[in-house]
């Protein structure tokens, strides 16, 4: 059996800022660490073969956080990225919604009609993510493997599995900062056992 732990990187600057991050980076927060050393302890006893994060800072960040003291190496991949969003990145979004009022609208609304977008299509987002996510399955079979990300590439991996259509990608779950969702495969079976949990944001660190 193979098995995908897929988590978001921590809380950052621009979150608090309500600024759109994207291919863009900003740091982590005292708190996004704490996130990030509160999951690696949820999975002390989890074992672990392989680590894949976004080359996003703020996801390597997490990665080296979650990983801790364990010998294992990460592997970052532009792949996994999040989405470009052109000129919107480091912007409020109340300043993207005041300037581009009808796109804003339809990229959370109804993302299907989306056109003329300033960055990535969400097409050809999900044509790489979906492409590393399948790589990184072929390459580890019967291997557990943890990987790092953001939001927007976890939606689309998890929608990819679920064979969920693009206009009802930004349903009601939302995937927090280092919240884990948790894929197994068998042959050519799958099967999602957690979405977007956060129970280890109960866990004591000091």
């Amino acid at each position: 059996m193979t098995r995908l732990y897929l988590t978001r990187h921590g809380e950052t600057e621009w979150n608090l800022e309500g600024r759109m991050q994207g291919s863009k980076n900003s740091n982590l927060t005292g708190k996004g660490m704490e996130q990030a050393i509160q999951l690696g302890k949820w999975l002390e006893a989890t074992h672990i073969d392989a680590v894949y994060s976004s080359s996003s800072g703020r996801a390597l960040h997490t990665a080296e956080l979650i990983v801790g003291e364990r010998e294992l190496s990460i592997v970052p991949l532009d792949e996994l990225k999040e989405m470009n969003f052109g000129f919107w990145e480091g912007e409020t979004f109340d300043v993207i919604r005041e300037k581009c009022y009808e796109q804003y609208q339809c990229f959370w609304n109804t993302p299907h009609l989306l056109k003329d977008f300033p960055g990535e299509t969400f097409e050809e987002f999900k044509t790489r993510v979906v492409s590393s996510i399948t790589e990184i399955v072929n390459e580890n079979e019967g291997k557990d493997v943890l990987v790092v990300a953001h939001a927007l590439v976890l939606k689309f991996i998890l929608s990819y599995f679920e064979n969920t259509p693009l206009e009802k990608l930004f349903d009601d779950r939302i995937i927090h900062p280092t919240s884990l969702s948790i894929v197994e495969f068998n042959n050519d079976n799958f099967q999602i056992i957690k979405y977007g949990d956060t129970e280890h944001y109960n866990v004591k660190i000091s």
